[in-house]
């Protein structure tokens, strides 16, 4: 699986444990939300970067009051018609002022990949058998936008004032 960040293919550091994987001392991890629940004393006790998976029904308001705590929060995408994770993302971004690292993880598409980016998004998981560079062209398909999001692009209307 290729991870793309700042604008290109990025090496991903990051270790997905699952529950019950031994927790390695000094690797960044992500770890599930019931991992996280279940752990507390012992992920927080870590001096590495910590990571946490949110599946698609679970609110980012579960880890509000520990959002200092995370380095990286992924957000699943299961399928191609549940888009929850975008509203999570815009949550965490304008909300909660969650300033790590927002992953999309899972039925990550090309077509709504610049959507993404828009509510908050900064790191893709791009499925295997996908190319990444498909990804990247996408952002020159739209380039003009009428809503205001976390991007901080500017809104059409609002150029066309400034003009």
């Amino acid at each position: 699986m290729k991870l793309l960040k700042d604008g290109g293919v990025s090496t991903d550091n990051w270790v997905l444990l699952a529950d019950g994987d031994e927790l390695p001392l000094e690797k960044p991890v992500i770890v599930s939300f019931e991992r996280w629940q279940a752990e507390q004393a012992t992920l927080k006790g870590r001096n590495a970067p910590l990571g946490v998976r949110l599946a698609a029904g679970q609110s980012p308001e579960l880890i509000a009051a520990d959002l200092e705590r995370f380095d990286q929060i992924s957000l699943e995408f299961p399928r191609f018609g549940d888009g929850r994770a975008y509203s999570s993302a815009r949550m965490l971004r304008e909300q909660y002022d969650y300033r790590g690292e927002i992953r999309a993880v899972g039925d990550v598409l090309v077509d709504q990949f610049q959507f993404m980016i828009r509510v908050g998004f900064d790191a893709f998981e791009v499925p295997d058998g996908k190319d990444p560079q498909a990804y990247l062209d996408a952002l020159e398909k739209i380039t003009i936008f009428y809503q205001r999001t976390a991007d901080a692009r500017s809104p059409v209307a609002r150029q066309r004032h400034a003009k």
